[in-house]
């Protein structure tokens, strides 16, 4: 695969000094290195001697020390100067980094990046789970969405497969009930609902096999292929069962501009952020 099919050219990862931040140092420089991407570090903060002594010393622990590094320190509001730093630093994929019985959590991963998945101009990888030594990504989890933005999801989920070395990519279909009207009061209703779930199935599976089948073979002759239908709410139907599974990532659409509406009621997405199964990419195109 060459650069021209690389969907994460540049990456930057949003720091802050906290217990947990050698191992997300670690763990970034490796994706950064695995996705053949160059990574920006970005603190916001009083840029300090103690603080660059500390940075400096963790990047000389990393285990790849050819990867291109830059690093970046800017004070001010953390959501408004990461906004801007990915658009002006035409940033690829933005990674955040927090370990869910850390206060950060909230910081990070509640609501800066329920806005910044929402109004940053790239993708989002959140890192729930880093590890100092690598931990291989064996099963990849990705939604198969009926939504235009839902190919590209799906040839990501692919491509960090192969960059990754993961054995099997699952592409899940979730399915809304509502899509069933049909009360069941009998055998016969309830044999009627099987049916019309077999054949929605069915349909799902169809559209989504010609989605892969599509692929580059490089992208996809190496791996275990599976699809599967789950019926239920969007986004929490595929969180959990990306939990069950035990899915080492999750690959998601970028969620769409949202009405009034839409922050009252959460839906497909918010679902996930407001419980992490695992790692999450989130695709924008």
């Amino acid at each position: 695969m060459n650069n021209s099919t690389q969907p994460f050219n540049t990456i930057l990862f949003g720091f802050a000094f906290s217990p947990s931040l050698k191992t997300n140092i670690l763990e970034t420089s490796r994706v950064a290195h695995f996705f053949d991407s160059r990574l920006v570090l970005l603190h916001v903060g009083k840029k300090t001697l103690e603080k660059e002594r500390n940075i400096e010393e963790l990047l000389n622990q990393i285990e790849h020390k050819n990867l291109p590094i830059d690093i970046k320190w800017e004070e001010g509001d953390p959501y408004e100067i990461i906004l801007n730093s990915c658009k002006e630093e035409n940033i690829d994929l933005l990674m955040l980094g927090a370990l869910q019985h850390e206060n950060l959590y909230q910081f990070y991963v509640g609501s800066i990046a329920r806005k910044l998945t929402r109004k940053v101009c790239c993708s989002v990888l959140l890192l729930i789970k880093p590890s100092e030594e690598r931990v291989p990504c064996q099963h990849i989890v990705v939604n198969g969405l009926d939504a235009p933005e839902t190919p590209v999801a799906i040839t990501d989920a692919f491509y960090v497969a192969n960059l990754l070395g993961s054995k099997q990519v699952t592409v899940v279909e979730e399915i809304r009930q509502k899509e069933i009207q049909v009360i069941v009061e009998d055998d016969r209703s309830l044999k009627k609902t099987n049916i019309l779930k077999e054949r929605l199935k069915h349909r799902e599976e169809s559209r989504v096999r010609k989605i892969i089948d599509a692929l580059p073979k490089d992208l996809t002759h190496t791996l275990k292929i599976k699809t599967q239908s789950i019926f239920g709410k969007r986004g929490y139907s595929i969180g959990h069962y990306a939990e069950v599974v035990r899915a080492d990532l999750l690959v998601m659409n970028a969620p769409k501009k949202t009405s009034i509406l839409d922050r009252i009621f959460p839906h497909d997405i918010e679902y996930i952020l407001s419980d992490l199964p695992t790692d999450i990419l989130i695709i924008r195109n």
